[in-house]
């Protein structure tokens, strides 16, 4: 017999039900994947040169290894958010848990690149259940509004400590062990998960859901992989005609898969979801937000490392202070809620992230190391709290019987928002870069040398050190101050975004009450 948490319709508005000691150790439970899921995202990079050494992977293996886990995270999000509505959110859980925990071993002892990147195929599937189950579970945990928030900035809180986290304990362990330690991480979590799960976390499902549309599941999955896929080739290689067939591609079949959910009388997606204006609005935030946040970190290490010549332990240590401004700004931001209602807040924090970047545009033009610091702060602080509100809206505007399936929507919403944020503020930061290189390019070298140059900075810093000293620290300042330029317009547009943001948070996000559910 399927345990059901009390529905909060059915509770009086003006008094509903408050969460107990369970909810909240169930809430410390739940944070636990959801720091394994971001850590993953992450500390496979500092693994690369070594598994590289021991594995010898081609160039296209060694790039399915880094991205296929990304790729099936994104493409599976909606089938799994949707599929634990119809079989139980801790139920997908525990099976993603378990999974999850299996392919961690199977990765960390993969003799081939071809058996790791299987592995890491699998690690995608499995993480695409955790981030909607955890957060539809706090949808039936946490029923008044206030308490609700604040375990939802706790959620988020714990992706950002495992995204700071992931490259600290990464390099502690390469530096003792070999690469494969760095997905062991995730099996005593994993058990201590499987153990802790069923005795503090309630089972929620819709009883009256129907079987899942296969068709639906497989249309979702291609067209969020073709768009994904395009968007991420293009911040590799630039602007090119297959990236963008593969990307219309993937946009004809979300066309198919929208028709389809039309048709069904028990669709995979509810699209009167996006007849709530603060339900699309939340969601266009959100995506506007991460868009600007994901492409401004990672250019950010790249200037620490490559600019600033920081080593990666360093770059890492400085970017430290901002990971704990975004902890900070998710666990403290609902406490505001008390004396502003969210829209106001969501615009406000993205006023503050607008002056962050701002600021980040004049530490890059007048290179001043306490205003990148400063600036990297003020911008954290500012977007968290629009994360963790937004994310409420979201989640909050959907009946609880379909809370896994709107879980789904804005976790693959910020998987596009991220992509998106990389691959265009990348394309215009590498557009500029390549253009200034090229037409400042010192005389005398030769065309393999230049075009090494032309395409990275890092290849324009190899190349000069094997130039004469006059010439070498020539081209590093040409190349630096290109990559300073391209950094620079990609903080303005950031600026730009955030106040737009700001204004589409104060004029449309007035949440309603979620839709009635069958039985009410």
């Amino acid at each position: 017999m399927t345990e059901r948490s009390p529905d909060p319709a059915a509770a009086s508005p003006s008094d509903p039900p408050q969460a107990t000691r369970r909810e909240w150790v169930g809430l410390a439970v739940l944070a636990l994947p959801c720091l394994l899921y971001s850590m993953d995202l992450t500390v496979l990079n500092l693994a690369i040169p070594h598994l590289s050494a021991d594995l010898n992977p081609t160039s296209a293996q060694l790039l399915w290894i880094v991205d296929i886990y990304g790729f099936l995270v994104a493409g599976s999000l909606i089938t799994m958010g949707t599929l634990g509505d119809r079989i139980g959110r801790r139920r997908i859980l525990m099976i993603g848990a378990t999974a999850f925990g299996i392919a961690s071993v199977l990765a960390a002892f993969a003799p081939t690149a071809e058996l790791l990147i299987a592995a890491r195929a699998a690690l995608g599937v499995a993480a695409a259940t955790l981030a909607p189950s955890t957060l539809s579970l706090i949808r039936n945990m946490f029923h008044d509004p206030r308490q609700r928030t604040f375990a939802i900035g706790i959620w988020i809180a714990s992706f950002s400590a495992g995204g700071a986290l992931g490259p600290v304990i990464g390099g502690l362990l390469l530096t003792w062990f070999w690469w494969g330690s760095v997905f062991l991480i995730a099996v005593p979590v994993m058990v201590l998960l499987l153990i802790l799960g069923p005795r503090l976390l309630p089972e929620y499902r819709d009883p009256d859901a129907g079987s899942i549309d296969i068709p639906s599941a497989v249309l979702s999955l291609a067209a969020v992989l073709a768009v994904i896929y395009g968007i991420k080739r293009i911040a590799e290689t630039g602007l090119g005609w297959l990236p963008v067939v593969i990307i219309l591609a993937g946009i004809g079949i979300g066309v198919a898969f929208v028709r389809r959910q039309r048709q069904l009388a028990d669709p995979l997606i509810d699209l009167a979801l996006f007849r709530n204006p603060a339900f699309s609005a939340a969601l266009a935030i959100n995506i506007l937000g991460i868009f600007a946040a994901f492409g401004i970190f990672l250019y950010g290490a790249q200037y620490l490392q490559l600019v600033l010549g920081m080593d990666p332990f360093t770059a890492g240590l400085w970017t430290a202070p901002s990971g704990l401004a975004f902890i900070a700004g998710s666990i403290l931001a609902p406490g505001l809620a008390r004396r502003m209602p969210p829209a106001q807040i969501v615009a406000a924090g993205l006023g503050v992230a607008a002056i962050g970047f701002a600021l980040l545009a004049g530490a890059i033009a007048f290179d001043s190391f306490v205003l990148l610091m400063t600036a990297f702060i003020v911008f954290a602080l500012g977007l968290s709290p629009v994360f963790t509100f937004t994310t409420d809206l979201i989640v909050g505007a959907a009946p609880p019987e379909r809370a896994g399936a709107a879980s789904a929507i804005s976790e693959t919403a910020a998987e596009f928002g991220g992509a998106l944020g990389i691959a265009v503020l990348g394309s215009i930061a590498t557009a500029i870069y390549r253009d200034s290189v090229a037409a400042q390019m010192p005389a005398g070298l030769d065309t393999a040398a230049a075009e090494a140059a032309i395409n990275t900075l890092a290849g324009a810093l190899t190349v000069a050190a094997a130039l004469p000293a006059a010439i070498g620290a020539d081209l590093i300042r040409i190349a630096r101050t290109a990559f300073s330029d391209g950094f620079l317009l990609a903080a303005g547009i950031c600026t730009t975004i955030t106040i737009l943001a700001a204004l589409l948070a104060a004029g449309m996000l007035h949440p309603r009450k979620p839709a009635a559910t069958p039985a009410d």
